[in-house]
């Protein structure tokens, strides 16, 4: 063997019972798991594991990391945490496929989740290309962990028809569909929706359908943010599973919550929904990540109007005082669709995140606060900040339940996922913590799950959800992409704050066989790659 890791409490993956053993590894593959009271394996190094667990990597199914993983060698922000594998391409919007235009206009918008991108060649337009080059990653070499990619419908729409807020003609639907067959004849392993977000939002059921139906062709999946995470969030996930049950699409609800105060207690409707329709047989999966606040750009919260005709569009609107009047109406009174049909409460939204230093001092503060400190009216406070910082700000939003949190997370089809953006002075303590945070407080702590079936929750879940046949499991013949942590001590550091705090109790990851994580800390190991779906479409 190339490594024995020697003694470990196998936690397999499967949910089944953890047993001792040995773990031989050679040739990036785990080649040989020797129980105790065998003789032992023998290998060119040995780990004694005593005391550790070892499970497979743990898999991201919600990541933000679209530029980071090419912008940052290190990203202990996830490698410190056990992660092996992230999924990128989410929320509808991201780098690929573009055009010129669209590249420009999507940067943009999304400056709050990745930065504008300035600093990096973004040398792709294709999905291949983009998947090409995190390939390569640094100097060829590679990046720090895995990544899978899915679809951005939004940026597809922008694509074909920019951000109008109307039906496509056939003629662009046609070439959306197209757009969609060639991302995922590419390697894509599916299509992402931001339903909260402009231009995504825009996209009535119908079209939306005719997407999915290209998705199911190539056995992908179709991972929505969906319409309402407030007022309309039940009918809202309903919508969704009515409408891949018609395209015959497998869905993926991506964070799968149940937020303000009308859903205050009402995971159990959510959950019988789905019993409901997997019951069906409907191919359903859904993410969560273990916190109650959420987080997104300040921008996300205008109604969806103010977003027609993209970012400039926007600017321009919010600079117009009778226009902007109209959007503090629909946000503090009638409640936007972009803020979830809830009207908006200025004390639950801190901001997280600035791209304009000068502006440093809002992070931190809500925007009630900073009213406050201004002697200003909330609106006032928020509309300097969206002008001044080009839409750039980030925000993280205090309208969770935790007892949603923990009913959800028991579900037999959850997965991990950390919705993590990495950007700004105070980002969501989820980017650095979420799998630890499930390992730490809810199985060991809570015992909301066993530690085995939160480690299947964590690892096979997911990598049966992207219909990968040699990860998420300890198992022979199964890539060498493994964690070694103490369930006594694992833990996350990171905390709201201090929230780019590394985890403890995790000294030990590897991909491919090869330590990413030694003795608790980043090697300059880049074994991270693109994973790709196979190319061809199913037969239907």
């Amino acid at each position: 063997m190339d490594l024995v890791v020697r003694g470990a409490r196998v936690v397999d993956g499967s949910g089944g019972p953890s047993y001792r053993a040995d773990v031989g590894i050679r040739g990036g593959r785990i080649a040989e798991l020797r129980r105790d009271g065998g003789p032992r394996l023998s290998g060119a190094r040995v780990l004694d594991a005593d005391g550790l667990a070892l499970a497979p990597g743990f898999i991201d199914m919600h990541a933000h990391s679209d530029l980071a993983l090419l912008r940052d060698p290190d990203h202990s922000a996830k490698a410190a945490q056990g992660v092996t594998l992230e999924v990128l391409g989410q929320d509808g919007l991201s780098y690929a496929p573009v055009d010129d235009r669209t590249l420009a206009e999507v940067r943009k918008a999304i400056t709050g989740w990745n930065g504008d991108g300035s600093d990096l060649d973004i040398d792709w337009r294709t999905v291949g290309e983009y998947l090409d080059r995190l390939d390569r990653g640094f100097d060829g070499e590679g990046i720090a962990v895995n990544a899978a990619y899915l679809i951005p419908q939004g940026t597809v729409r922008m694509y074909a028809m920019g951000w109008e807020d109307r039906e496509a003609t056939p003629r662009e639907l046609d070439r959306m569909r197209q757009l969609v067959a060639e991302g995922l004849a590419q390697g894509a392993v599916g299509l992402s929706s931001g339903l909260t977000y402009t231009p995504g939002m825009y996209a009535p059921d119908a079209e939306l359908t005719a997407l999915c139906e290209v998705v199911a062709r190539y056995g992908g999946y179709y991972c929505p943010h969906h319409r309402s995470y407030g007022a309309g969030a039940l009918r809202a996930y309903e919508e969704m599973v009515e409408l891949t049950r018609a395209a015959g699409c497998a869905l993926h609800l991506t964070h799968a919550t149940l937020n303000f105060g009308v859903n205050e207690g009402r995971a159990p409707e959510l959950l019988a929904l789905l019993d409901k329709a997997l019951a069906d047989g409907c191919d359903i999966t859904l993410d969560t990540y273990p916190y109650t606040p959420g987080c997104t750009t300040l921008a996300a919260v205008l109604p969806s109007w103010a977003g027609t005709g993209g970012p400039e569009a926007v600017l321009a609107r919010l600079r117009d005082a009778e226009t902007a009047e109209r959007i503090r109406h629909d946000l503090e009174v009638v409640g936007a669709d972009g803020c979830h049909g809830v009207p908006v409460d200025w004390e639950t939204i801190e901001i997280s995140g600035v791209s304009d230093p000068a502006l440093a001092g809002f992070v931190g503060r809500t925007v009630a606060r900073s009213a406050r400190e201004r002697g200003e009216a909330p609106w006032t406070t928020a509309r300097r900040l969206l002008v001044e910082d080009g839409l750039g700000t980030t925000i993280l939003q205090h309208v969770g339940h935790e007892e949603n949190v923990r009913a959800i997370m028991r579900h037999r089809v959850h997965t991990g996922g950390s919705d993590g953006i990495l950007q700004g002075a105070k980002p969501h303590p989820r980017a650095y913590g979420t799998f630890p945070h499930y390992l730490g407080h809810y199985a060991r702590d809570l015992g909301i799950l066993s530690l085995e079936e939160m480690v299947a929750h964590l690892t096979s879940r997911p990598a049966a959800r992207l219909r990968l046949p040699d990860r998420g499991l300890v198992k022979e013949g199964y890539r060498a992409d493994v964690v070694l942590f103490d369930p006594d001590t694992v833990a996350a550091g990171a905390t709201f704050e201090r929230p780019r705090t590394l985890p403890t109790g995790i000294p030990y990851v590897l991909i491919d066989g090869r330590f990413v994580i030694e003795d608790g800390r980043r090697t300059d190991v880049l074994a991270g790659r693109a994973v790709r779906r196979a190319p061809a479409p199913v037969s239907s």
